[in-house]
């Protein structure tokens, strides 16, 4: 049998004599070249204009009032703070210790896998004030909770249904953690410093059963499954060593509503002749995630902004293929790397500077008008521009607008095309934002977070605990990436296309 070699292309060079330039002279050169073609300099000019202007208008249309008086945790964050509490005064140091026998729903509509029963410190009877506690929940297992943003959960699987001991020590500001299954052999949960308690403290059973809502979505509709936020737990072992004021345990509802109200239901708590404790109740004891993203709202100029970029960064690369002018580009460079490094090294810089004025000067315009609609403190705090999350979300922004730009010159080097790499960016970067509102929420989410639509996630500003029960919906402003981890989704897409030009390069004619 005969076989015929493979013959390898080389890659293409030049027959005419090169200059010899540096990459401080391409960078010269790639610049004067952008600064002398008027429509690149236009697109950006109207790139920062439509930003700005959309940033506006979005603010102007977004407007709050009239909601339920907030609560305050010890960081100013907006908390839920309500819960069926059978309490004594501690003065001092000392320990507390309880079993949980049982978590049952009490509404017959579903027990929420957040409900929590368990035992807590707290420096009063305040909502927002200072606690720490130990606690089971129905499908989180046993738990560690302080100063509502703080959740720790216990050592094995071993620790994770009722029948269950729980203990909290106290010493000065320091709080340890315990849990049992026999009451002999404890295992360590966690020991944490709460600041704010005071001397006295109010220790002793919680209950609380937050709402939980389960949103389904299909290309038919959309669905939701709502559980009633009321269960009862069983303790018995009931037990305080330290120095006490009061004689005897009393019940409370902590941040109850207010009298005959819609979602009034006062709780319960009966003790048996054995000792037993029986509390029935509703509420949460949380993070508050339902308020609207103040800083993502201030952003939505840079959403159609990009569209501006992608065609910057394309016409830069583009035009000169169609127009022949990439072979005289070569000749004078025959580094192709290079030149390809020098285009986009403008092309990210030039877009950078623009977008970051564009989205610093959006934002703060953005603010005063969302502040102008209702958006005030203490539950909208003020966002500095100057400060995390607002700078992240500022700077970070602008890095998704060069990042696109980058993106679109890499495809249009493979591509040579300004209609087909504007389209092929469009489907990459907008329309997986787009599709994410109407497709299914499992794929949905998997949308943003193979796409470098995970990109827009860096204008973030809500904080999503993992110890809340919350439906993450794009339409809301939900991302499934950390801000940070999305953005990275799209370095890693335009390293991947520089990558494929720079090969498409060495091996194509000019």
């Amino acid at each position: 049998m005969t076989t015929t070699p493979t013959r390898t292309v080389p890659p293409y060079r030049s027959a005419l004599h090169p200059a010899r330039a540096g990459f401080g002279r391409l960078l010269r050169a790639e610049w004067a070249k952008f600064w002398t073609v008027r429509a690149w300099l236009l697109v950006l000019a109207i790139a920062a204009v439509v930003t700005v202007v959309i940033c506006q208008l979005g603010a102007s249309g977004s407007s709050v009032g009239g909601g339920p008086t907030i609560v305050l945790g010890p960081g100013g964050e907006v908390v839920h703070d309500s819960f069926r509490f059978t309490h004594r005064a501690l003065t001092g140091d000392g320990t507390v210790t309880a079993r949980v026998t049982g978590l049952k729903d009490a509404s017959g509509k579903g027990l929420g896998p957040w409900t929590k029963g368990g035992i807590i410190v707290k420096s009063s009877l305040k909502p927002g004030s200072p606690y720490a506690a130990v606690m089971v929940t129905p499908g989180h297992g046993v738990r560690m909770q302080w100063n509502f943003t703080q959740d720790k959960a216990g050592p094995s699987s071993d620790l994770a249904k009722a029948p269950q001991w729980l203990r909290l020590k106290r010493l000065g500001e320091k709080l340890t953690g315990y849990a049992s299954v026999d009451g002999k052999k404890w295992t360590l949960l966690g020991e944490v410093g709460v600041g704010g308690l005071g001397r006295t403290v109010q220790v002793g059973l919680f209950l609380a059963a937050p709402d939980h809502q389960i949103v389904h979505r299909s290309f038919g509709g959309t669905s939701e499954v709502a559980g009633s936020g009321q269960a009862t737990g069983t303790f018995d072992h009931l037990t305080l060593q330290g120095e006490s004021t009061d004689s005897t345990w009393s019940a409370t509802d902590v941040g109850a509503p207010p009298p005959n109200g819609p979602n009034s239901r006062p709780g319960t708590t009966t003790v048996s002749p054995a000792g037993a404790y029986s509390l029935t109740g509703q509420g949460d004891i949380a993070p508050d995630e339902n308020s609207p993203d103040m800083l993502q709202m201030s952003f939505q100029g840079v959403f159609i902004g990009l569209l501006f970029m992608a065609t910057l960064g394309t016409l830069f690369v583009t035009t000169e293929y169609k127009r022949g002018l990439i072979r005289t580009t070569f000749t004078a460079a025959p580094s192709r790397l290079r030149v390809l490094a020098a285009k986009a090294t403008v092309t990210g810089a030039v877009t950078f500077t623009t977008g970051l004025l564009a989205t610093a000067i959006g934002f703060t315009l953005a603010q005063k008008t969302l502040r102008s609609n209702g958006f005030k403190p203490p539950e909208f705090p003020d966002l500095s521009l100057l400060e995390n999350p607002a700078l992240r979300a500022v700077v970070g922004s602008a890095v998704l607008l060069s990042l696109v730009a980058v993106l679109a010159l890499a495809v249009g080097v493979v591509l040579r095309s300004s209609a087909g790499t504007i389209a092929t960016v469009v489907v990459l970067v907008i329309l997986p934002q787009i599709l994410s509102f109407a497709f299914p929420l499992p794929a949905a989410q998997w949308l943003l977070r193979v796409t470098p639509a995970a990109a827009f996630a860096i204008q973030q500003g809500v904080t999503y605990y993992p110890q809340v029960q919350h439906n993450c919906l794009p339409e809301s402003g939900c991302y499934p990436l950390t801000p940070y981890h999305g953005l990275a989704v799209l370095v890693a897409y335009t390293a991947a296309a520089l990558l494929l030009a720079a090969w498409t390069l060495r091996r194509r004619d000019a």
